[in-house]
């Protein structure tokens, strides 16, 4: 879009800033994601720990490992974005640092063409609208619980692990790159008020290590004994994240003050992260997004240029929402077949798999689409 688009982004944080503040994610990019960011030149995540299998484990039992048709990778968004956002100002792009509220927009609305919200989960500035159908649920699903460590030995083949505890949550373990080098994400999605939902009263980075060792002792010996008791610690003191998403999915456009805003990531479709989509469902839209805007170039940016823009993300959409909507329930009974199938049948095991990385395929086998 820098080549296309005289384009100025307004935030609140530098890069160095960035770098020394609070985790923000559990990010995993899987291939599609991947193979976008290497077409529009972005900084490469070839340095990040490769993700070739998923371990799926139901309880104390290990089902299978699934593998992924390409390599998947993470790297703390806190060292992603920063390189991303020097290496766009070396080429140029502007950049305002500023913290926008709501009430700027119609400022900003007579001082730019087009204005896209891109401001995350603390967002939206924008009005957006709230599409009821996709956005069933009015509380948190889930409480959520991140860390990024060291001193944890990794499973073999090296991939992520998803340990599903039913009726109570799931615990996954996710290879990843960090500021300090190759760590460890331990994320815990815990249902309220159930076994997991053990982080209350955390209020410093020991708590954190603390808590969380003592629920991998409890509840996940088989990570836990993985642990490098002299060595196992937070990669540092900000590498850690307490909290609790409500799932939202809202129409990611409106106009303000005669200029058109368009919606992008989690300001606009906030997910349960249990799918490990939002990072990835983010790249689809922006990429559909500059398609829009690169064909509408030449006409008024209006309501029809974001009806446009939903249309081509809408489908995608409906599918990852209500996959991981449904993720956050009691598993339905045929989905539960499925993964016990995977346990004897390694094609079955990569098809299951294939959902992280092409989520129509996990809708069409959760809903029969």
């Amino acid at each position: 879009m820098k080549n296309d688009f005289d384009v100025t982004i307004l935030h609140y944080e530098d890069p160095s800033e960035i770098r020394s503040g609070r985790i923000r994610s559990t990010q995993v990019h899987f291939h599609p994601a991947l193979d976008r960011e290497r077409r529009f030149r972005m900084p490469d995540q070839d340095d990040a720990p490769p993700i070739k299998t998923i371990h799926f484990s139901l309880g104390p039992q290990k089902l299978f490992i699934g593998r992924l048709t390409h390599a998947a990778a993470s790297v703390d968004q806190r060292l992603a974005f920063a390189r991303v956002m020097e290496d766009l100002e070396r080429q140029g792009v502007t950049f305002r640092k500023t913290r926008v509220t709501p009430d700027d927009l119609n400022e900003l609305a007579g001082s730019y063409e087009l204005l896209i919200d891109a401001s995350g989960k603390s967002g939206p500035l924008a009005p957006f609208p709230v599409e009821p159908e996709l956005t069933p649920f009015q509380t948190p699903q889930r409480k959520c619980a991140v860390g990024y460590f060291k001193g944890v030995a990794p499973v073999r083949p090296e991939g992520v692990s998803i340990t599903v505890v039913p009726g109570v949550g799931e615990m996954f373990e996710i290879p990843a790159l960090s500021e300090s080098g190759p760590v460890t994400v331990l994320f815990v999605e815990a249902v309220p008020e159930g076994a997991l939902d053990a982080f209350k009263g955390v209020k410093t980075p020991q708590d954190f290590q603390n808590r969380m060792e003592s629920i991998l002792k409890e509840s996940f010996p088989d990570i836990f004994g993985r642990l490098d008791p002299g060595q196992f610690s937070l990669a540092d003191e900000q590498a850690y994240l307490l909290t609790a998403i409500t799932p939202v999915v809202r129409r990611p456009y409106a106009m303000r003050n005669g200029t058109l805003v368009l919606g992008c990531g989690d300001s606009a479709i906030l997910a349960d992260p249990i799918t490990g989509q939002g990072c990835n469902t983010a790249s689809y839209c922006a990429d559909r997004l500059y398609e829009t805007l690169l064909e509408r170039r030449d006409s008024p940016w209006d309501e029809t240029v974001g009806a446009d823009y939903w249309n081509r993300v809408r489908t995608y959409v409906k599918e990852v929402t209500e996959w991981t909507n449904a993720m956050t329930g009691p598993l339905p009974g045929h989905v539960v077949n499925m993964l016990m199938q995977a346990a004897a049948d390694q094609s079955a095991a990569d098809k299951i798999v294939h959902w992280f990385e092409a989520p129509s395929t996990a809708h069409a086998a959760l809903f029969g689409t």
